[in-house]
């Protein structure tokens, strides 16, 4: 058996999708909506997330189901995400989508790292991580993004490569159903899918993914972009309190007032006096928050998604008025000039605020990694980042092709500086050394230190890398790399989670450290890494059921080891008592766990609901150790949305007799009143 040419039935939904009509005539639907090929099943040994339990095609008969082939770093991918959202918000009960989660990069294929981004860009459908191609070989994917659909007899119909707009999807769908519901309505299952959102929740912190952060010397000012509740957070240097937020958190693309503007996935930050520029992703524009007014504005992009990419150097002389693709950075030169980095074209872009004029300044707009060439040559792959090191000199982190780049605009030149310099979108890793021989991954962040040296946000590595002054090497000087973690301290021990976002003042590199949802401090002259706690914490709160989670870093993790412990064999119990300060309680908004381990498997493990808690546990003959590990989540009375969290772990050794009449071992646990 064959499928349809897929050149036709391609060509058919085109065709459809242009002329709205609700079907074609009888031969050409069926080649249309009919596959003829049996979609694959699924391999039996993947990772899903969303779902509570692993699904079949057979299981899905009824369902047309479309497949998204992407991978996280790809802003193409990320593109797809809110049209098939709204595909499952207007096709609930007829379509369930899937996404098929096949990594570029190493880190990418990691199921907890996948988990985060599906948290981060809100994903309410199953996602599959495919991170051995399994799925996309069976379904003949060749790029990211690719859509696949089956038709609700479980037959494979359509494959295509590249971002498809709602449009399209609307009227195949809608044609879809009209063609299978005139044979039989009782072809489509319109039962909803169950969905176990195990990645849609709001974790509780203060930040929620922050993607880039501005230090402003002059003003003592830290502006947080706030990117996963859609705000700008603004704070003082010294004293590290809330000063201001901008943004009301709610998802969209309003202008107004502080209290009342909206934006989605905000990222880059430059500011120029009072005057707070934005690059605001989803959103598709660059904003500007006037700081002395409180007011937002938009000064480019109309808030849709652009489909092309525009000529190097083509003047735009309405900005509002056309649409753009992802702006991700943002960074002023000593002209005034505004650079943008136009993640989504793959260029850089110039926004003269004085003027009003936009137009793309370097590259030509074909994603590659092209270098030694002229800025209206070269090609770049998903600039996400910026630095202006003067004299016409443009750093910037393009994190397809894992590379720091310079756009010298007095020489007209682009070269890379750090990273793969083989023109390559595959050459990646964690290696330091000379230029040609180290190696990044998809680095999102650059920036310069007081010396001349280039800060580096090796993203995916959880590192921070730097090129000194006079040196083409690149080095790591803090993070320890594999798959992340967080810990303060020095350079041994210091950890990041895909930082996305630097910048330098006064001795500090302060650090995004996004997957982490806090900003970290590096004391450059002492060599020590140090979160940045606010002292008025409260003020992050965001109006609603979630609750505000305060600390949790893991380096604060203490640990307990118990005197060894005389017990009767048998049956006993692991005792928890906690003495809480007045006012202070276990916040039943969220569950505190407590986890009992012994050296080969998990024993017992519930939720602390009471101050006064106990495990049941068997005691085995002779010597033993058991490990007891509490997440606990308190809070003061009466302000159960501002939590504060507690992680303690004990190791209890144990000896059991006969001659024992002792069957309970208890932790106790005195909480300390936190300093808010």
């Amino acid at each position: 058996m064959r499928r349809p040419p897929l050149l036709m039935a391609l060509t058919l939904l085109f065709l459809l999708a242009i002329s709205g009509l609700a079907q074609a005539q009888q031969r050409t639907a069926k080649e249309l909506f009919e596959g003829e090929a049996l979609a694959p099943e699924f391999p039996t040994d993947l990772d899903w997330i969303n779902i509570e339990n692993p699904l079949t095609m057979s299981g899905l008969v009824g369902k047309i189901v479309i497949f998204d082939f992407w991978t996280y770093g790809c802003v193409n991918c990320l593109h797809v995400i809110p049209v098939l959202e709204q595909v499952e918000q207007k096709y609930a009960n007829e379509v369930v989508v899937i996404g098929v989660h096949s990594a570029k990069f190493e880190n990418e294929g990691q199921t907890e790292n996948l988990r985060q981004v599906v948290q981060r860009y809100g994903i309410h459908h199953p996602v599959i991580n495919d991170n051995e191609f399994d799925v996309w070989r069976s379904y003949g994917a060749r790029a990211w993004p690719t859509i696949a659909i089956v038709d609700p007899r479980g037959y494979w119909v359509i494959r295509q490569s590249g971002e498809i707009p709602f449009e399209i999807f609307d009227n195949y769908l809608s044609g879809m159903i009209e063609y299978y519901d005139e044979q039989d309505p009782s072809i489509i299952d319109r039962k909803p899918l169950e969905l176990a959102l195990e990645g849609a929740g709001d974790p509780g912190t203060p930040l929620l993914y922050p993607g880039k952060v501005l230090a402003d010397h002059a003003s003592n000012r830290l502006f947080i972009a706030d990117s996963s509740h859609n705000r700008i957070v603004i704070a003082d240097l010294e004293s590290r309190e809330i000063l201001d937020i901008i943004g009301s958190s709610a998802r969209g693309k309003d202008d107004g007032a502080f209290e009342s503007a909206t934006f989605d996935k905000p990222q880059g930050l430059a500011l120029n006096g009072d005057l707070l520029y934005i690059a605001d992703v989803n959103s598709h524009a660059i904003r500007l928050a006037n700081l002395a007014e409180r007011m937002v504005t938009t000064v480019a992009g109309n808030g849709v998604m652009g489909r092309q990419r525009l000529p190097f150097g083509a003047p735009i002389d309405a900005p509002t008025s056309v649409s753009l693709r992802s702006p991700w950075d943002v960074e002023f030169d000593d002209d005034g000039l505004l650079h943008i980095a136009m993640a989504g074209t793959h260029q850089l872009y110039i926004y003269e605020p004085e003027s009003g004029v936009l137009y793309p300044s370097v590259g030509n707009g074909r994603e590659a990694n092209l270098n030694d060439v002229s800025l209206a040559d070269s090609e770049l792959a998903q600039p996400s980042g910026l630095y202006y090191a003067g004299e016409g000199k443009l750093y910037f982190a393009d994190s397809e092709s894992s590379t720091i780049r310079l756009a010298d605009f007095e020489n007209d030149l682009v070269t890379v500086v750090s990273g793969t310099s083989n023109n390559s979108l595959f050459e990646f890793g964690d290696i330091d050394g000379e230029l040609g021989l180290n190696r990044l991954q998809h680095a999102l962040g650059v920036e310069g230190g007081p010396n001349g040296e280039i800060y580096i946000a090796d993203t995916y590595n959880s590192r921070i890398k730097v090129i000194r002054a006079g040196e083409t090497a690149t080095t790591t000087v803090f993070g320890l790399g594999g798959l992340g973690g967080y810990a303060d301290g020095d350079a041994s021990v210091a950890e990041f989670d895909e930082p996305g976002g630097i910048s330098y003042t006064d001795g500090i590199l302060y650090v995004a450290d996004t997957n982490n949802h806090v900003i970290r401090a590096i004391d450059l002259e002492a060599g020590i890494v140090d979160t940045f706690e606010f002292s008025n914490p409260e003020a992050l709160v965001i109006a609603s059921d979630a609750v505000t989670v305060l600390g949790g870093n893991s380096a604060d993790k203490r640990s307990i080891e118990l005197d060894k412990q005389l017990l009767a064999p048998g049956a006993g119990a692991v005792s928890l008592l906690l003495e809480f300060p007045a006012d202070y309680k276990i916040n039943p908004l969220i569950d505190s766990q407590l986890e009992l381990r012994s050296d080969e498997e998990l024993v017992a493990a519930a939720v602390v609901t009471d101050a006064g808690f106990s495990l049941p546990v068997e005691f085995s003959v002779g010597e033993g150790r058991l490990y007891a590990d509490l997440t606990l989540y308190y809070c003061r009375e009466g302000a159960e949305a501002l939590c504060f969290i507690e992680e303690l772990h004990w190791v209890i050794p144990f000896e059991t007799s006969d001659a024992s009449d002792r069957t309970e071992v208890t932790l106790y646990r005195e909480v300390v009143a936190p300093d808010v």
